[in-house]
């Protein structure tokens, strides 16, 4: 008994060590951003290099206002396109696809995870480029490209998550529907899907966090031009874009000025990710009080 209660208190303090450990790393690297880029805060002004329009370091011109929107602008075009798909396949997974065809897309879909960032970006350098300069003008490097690409890209996650959710269900919900005398699509749209919502948002938040994160692939098909869109077809620059580009060779004040946008990106994903751990709380709270 001793040697398994002093086995498991090691266990127990690995674990903690670890943990810690990883919070230990996240904050130095927080910190380290912050330290790099607070003389742009400090010299440039905090207001004005969030919402400056114009981004040109020769001329000592360091506005973040126009990859703000283009980050957001390509972020929210590929939530349009992949949360319906995301949340129709994790419902056909979980209730309608029998254990075959359940077996064949999940790896499939884990596949799609798997594949590197810059094969997405060469496909849409490739392909998706031409087509959408031959059918709607322009370079072809645009939002409406990018967007298709990061889509695709977080199909994934939102899918794997969402499927998760539903799967959680208790099976007595859809038995007391069933019982009834509900349908199965009843019992699905009625039932299962709004008890898996906070799941399902949770999912899309995720999936918004790794659109936001995306680099390599967006670069290849954005067009990477600091200037605020007029459309979805017009070309437009991320924030992790604009960090990729000029870090090899930037000094001074434009070397600060990426690294707060290091920062000002750090804190858009701690923010989506505190709205995710928010609304699995709530739901937790709401499912241990009854209230669901």
């Amino acid at each position: 008994m001793e040697k398994s209660n002093m086995s498991e208190q090691f266990i127990e303090k690995g674990l903690l060590i670890t943990a810690m450990f990883s919070i230990f790393i996240i904050l130095i690297i927080l910190g380290f951003i912050l330290i790099e880029g607070l003389p742009a805060f400090q010299d440039y002004g905090f207001i004005q290099f969030l919402f400056g329009q114009t981004w040109s370091p020769n001329e000592g011109k360091y506005g973040l206002f126009p990859m703000i929107i283009g980050s957001f602008c390509v972020t929210i075009f590929a939530l349009i396109i992949a949360v319906p798909l995301s949340i129709l396949c994790s419902i056909f997974m979980a209730e309608v696809a029998n254990e075959k065809i359940k077996n064949f897309l999940k790896p499939v879909i884990q596949t799609l995870s798997g594949i590197p960032s810059v094969v997405y970006g060469f496909f849409g350098l490739i392909v998706i480029v031409p087509i959408v300069r031959f059918y709607f003008g322009g370079t072809g490097f645009s939002i409406f490209t990018a967007g298709i690409i990061l889509a695709v890209m977080i199909l994934p996650t939102i899918i794997s998550v969402s499927f998760d959710s539903i799967c959680a269900v208790p099976n007595e919900y859809k038995e007391a529907s069933l019982g009834l005398g509900a349908t199965n699509w009843q019992t699905i749209r009625s039932v299962i899907f709004p008890t898996a919502l906070p799941g399902i948002v949770t999912a899309i938040i995720l999936g918004m966090g790794r659109a936001i994160g995306e680099t390599l692939a967006v670069i290849m098909v954005a067009g990477n031009v600091p200037g605020i869109p007029y459309s979805i077809f017009s070309p437009v620059r991320t924030l992790t874009s604009n960090i990729a580009l000029e870090m090899s060779y930037a000094t001074g004040l434009h070397h600060n000025s990426l690294f707060a946008t290091a920062a000002i990106l750090f804190v858009i994903i701690l923010l989506l990710l505190a709205i995710a751990n928010y609304i699995q709380h709530k739901y937790k709270m709401d499912v241990g009080g009854g209230t669901l």
